[in-house]
């Protein structure tokens, strides 16, 4: 069989597509063929873009026919264009018989956008000084019609302004799609102060469309008007000799804008100031020219002086040439005016030849020496007369008529009116003009040292911490400067307590001071020198105190006692309150009721507080009570809560009274014979027989009219030896008593 091949096509009709077609709908498109009809019974499909994707509904196709149908009108500027896909099938089989066939459609544009500005309304300042030419005012439009058609391209042009004067026009910015708007002639804020320009833009499509624009153009206010002075000259005075002084205020006048930069006025002094003396300064607040002197004016070599001053503004100064729309800039000279300033004459005060003078002197020199002589002109020829205007430490005395300054006290380089060994004077020289004249001039008067003065311990009292180290820090300082100063050399007075002390080293400005031995806590009196680098020196006791210490060089105190009430104790407390509270009811539960069932309640007189009662009205007893003492050794030291180390000599120490402050008796006198007890407290008190005349019960106490000391007289050495009944009592007495003494009435 012989075997033939052929080329199977699709064979498809022209698309057009009109953008915004009116119908009717549905429209006919196209049609397609496909040569597979020969062989199959076919069924065509179409896909994609406006079928089976957005925009869906827009095509349609008939699949016994291949017409392809259009739904609806279409916009170009949101679908441009259409991917379509065509597909045939076998109907018996439902298999496709061929490739797919796919193609874009293109929309044909229709004019149907007009082109709009970017920015329709557009507002800007421009200065009234801007040159002619171009404006700061640029403008772009857009259509969005296709852009390879007329319907896209555009135009624009000036439609109307506002005022009418000076011209504005618009023109194409080179190799840009840009639009800016020119100008011709000068614009004036004082005449005109807005613009209100439409712009209008218009495509070329048929029919064109256009859209417009509006402009708003501020007038800014620049300086167009000069400053201008208020008068054709000024005339000043200043005094002679017056410095940094405001002798004149220049006005002007500007028609600009206030406090602009067009307005705000620039002084310059143009001529009269070649050696600087006056300075010109605008005030920010009233626009004036502040003429100030800075320098001196000496009235004998100058009378007056003319100055010239220009004024012009911070902003350069624009003039439109008037009457020409082609209007420039003119150059004019800034304005300026004549300043005639006269000097005053006043009397000139006197002149040292020189203001700063140092002297040099020894301390400690006799008085009666001339430190300095002043060297003093007057110009007007007056006479001068000197008085001092410091001298703080009344050393010195001046001569009214020649300024001497002679010493009249011994001058001291250590004094605290030295300050670093200069002693400052002041002098003032006075003239005899009408005002008088002063001026002043400093005398630096340097001392010399002299070795007047003896190295001191800066710390007579020095911690030694006994938990810690041996040794201890000893600072010494002289008044006097070098050589006649540090280092200084430490060294014992007391040879018995080389054994026991030394210093290690024993020179410089501090020395070690080293404990050869363990010391108990207490006081100890080191005796010692300390000497200068010319061996002047001074002896001295130091005080060296041994303890126990804390963080650095801090004696630890002694812990205080306390009592703390414990949980029982509280109970307890509130126990014995309630039974009070109980028994206080009792008793008024008992005065409440029938007499008969009254509990009697016995009121003590005074006489049960009386320990001795004496049946005798010629005096006091004969017997004298003695408090009881507690016997120390004398050798011995007892230390108590609050014992106070007493000054301790050398490595010796003694017993000595403690807790001077104490409400106890009982720790004073310690270490004492029981005849060495203050005799205050042996003595008995005096008083006078007093009468009682008593009327009631007697008294509910036993009499003690019975107790008789009869028996031992006025020996009571039987206290001395009780036996060991007493030794329980005797060893509370060893502790604080509280001994209270009251005056009998």
């Amino acid at each position: 069989e012989l075997l033939r091949r052929a080329k199977r096509r699709w064979v498809l009709s022209t698309i057009e597509l009109t953008e915004e077609d009116k119908g009717p709908f549905p429209k006919m498109a196209t049609k397609l063929f496909n040569d597979k009809e020969i062989d199959y019974r076919l069924k065509y499909f179409i896909s994609g873009q406006g079928v089976s994707k957005d925009p869906k509904g827009v095509f349609s196709i008939d699949d016994e026919t291949g017409v392809v149908y259009v739904h609806k009108p279409i916009d170009r500027e949101k679908n441009p264009a259409f991917h379509i896909e065509f597909d045939v099938v076998d109907r018996a089989t439902n298999t496709i018989v061929d490739k797919t066939l796919a193609f874009d459609v293109a929309v044909q544009d229709i004019n149907d956008n007009p082109p709009k500005f970017d920015k329709p309304v557009i507002d800007v300042n421009v200065k009234e000084t801007t040159k002619e030419g171009d404006l700061p005012i640029s403008l772009s439009a857009t259509d969005i019609d296709d852009p390879a058609t007329q319907n896209s391209k555009y135009t624009m042009k000036i439609l109307s302004q506002e005022p009418a004067l000076p011209k504005i026009d618009i023109k194409l910015v080179e190799n840009t799609n840009l639009r800016q708007l020119t100008f011709k002639g000068c614009f004036n804020s004082d005449q005109e102060k807005k613009y209100k320009v439409l712009v209008e833009v218009k495509d070329m499509g048929s029919p064109s469309l256009s859209s417009t624009a509006t402009v708003n153009i501020n007038i800014v206010d620049g300086n167009n008007h000069a400053p201008v002075f208020t008068s054709k000259e000024y005339k000043a005075e200043v005094m002679e000799l017056a410095v940094n002084q405001e002798i004149l205020r220049l006005k002007v006048e500007d028609k600009d804008l206030p406090n602009t930069p067009a307005s705000r006025a620039k002084f310059k002094i143009v001529e009269g100031n070649d050696d600087g003396h006056y300075k010109i300064e605008t005030d920010p607040k009233t626009n004036e020219g502040v003429l100030t002197v800075l320098k001196a004016k000496n009235y004998e070599k100058t009378t007056v002086e003319n100055l010239r001053i220009e004024v012009e503004n911070e902003e350069p100064l624009f003039v439109c040439a008037s009457g020409t729309p082609g209007g420039g800039k003119e150059v004019q000279a800034p304005q300026s005016v004549s300043v005639f300033v006269s000097v005053l004459d006043v009397n000139d005060p006197p002149q040292f030849k020189k203001k700063i003078n140092n002297v040099h002197q020894m301390e400690e020199s006799e008085p009666g020496i001339v430190l300095f002589t002043p060297e003093v002109t007057d110009e007007e020829g007056d006479s001068i007369r000197y008085e001092l205007a410091q001298d703080p430490a009344n050393w010195v005395k001046i001569n009214e008529k020649t300024g001497a300054i002679t010493t009249v006290h011994k001058m001291d380089r250590e004094s605290p009116y030295v300050n670093n060994s200069i002693y400052t004077i002041l002098i003032r020289a006075i003239d005899s003009g009408k005002p008088p004249g002063s001026s002043t001039g400093t005398v630096y008067v340097h001392l010399g040292d002299i070795n007047d003065n003896l190295p001191v311990l800066v710390d007579p009292s020095v911690v030694l911490c006994g938990n810690k180290e041996n040794s201890v820090v000893v600072k010494a300082n002289d008044a006097d400067a070098h050589p006649f100063s540090k280092p200084f050399s430490f060294s014992l007075q007391d040879p018995e307590l080389q054994s026991r002390w030394k210093f290690d080293p024993d020179t410089g400005e501090s020395a070690t001071l080293h404990s050869l031995n363990t010391l108990a806590y207490g006081n100890y009196t080191v005796p010692l020198a300390v000497k200068d680098q010319q061996g002047k020196g001074e002896k001295y006791d130091l005080n060296v105190v041994v303890c126990d210490c804390g963080e650095g060089s801090v004696c630890r105190r002694l812990a205080s006692r306390s009592s703390m009430l414990g949980l029982g104790g509280l109970l307890a407390l509130i126990a014995a309150f309630l039974m009070l509270l109980l028994l206080l009811l009792f008793c008024l539960f008992c005065e409440c009721g029938e007499e008969k069932n009254r509990i009697p309640i016995t009121l003590y007189d005074e006489g049960c507080q009386t320990l001795i009662k004496y049946n005798e009205e010629g005096g006091g007893s004969v017997y004298k009570a003695q408090p009881p003492v507690l016997m120390t050794p004398t050798n011995s030291f007892v230390f108590k809560e609050d014992t106070k180390n007493p000054p301790i000599a050398g490595a010796k120490m003694s017993a000595a009274p403690v807790s001077q402050g104490y409400d106890t008796w009982g720790s004073q006198g310690n270490g004492m014979r029981l005849s060495a007890v203050e005799e205050r407290h042996l003595e008995v008190l005096q008083y006078n027989p007093t009468e009682y005349a008593f009327e009631g019960k007697g008294s509910t106490c036993q009499s003690l009219d019975q107790l008789s000391f009869s028996n031992y007289g006025d020996n009571l050495d039987f206290l001395q030896d009780l036996g060991p009944k007493f030794n329980t009592l005797g060893a509370m007495c060893s502790k604080a008593v509280p001994v209270k003494l009251k005056d009998r009435p």
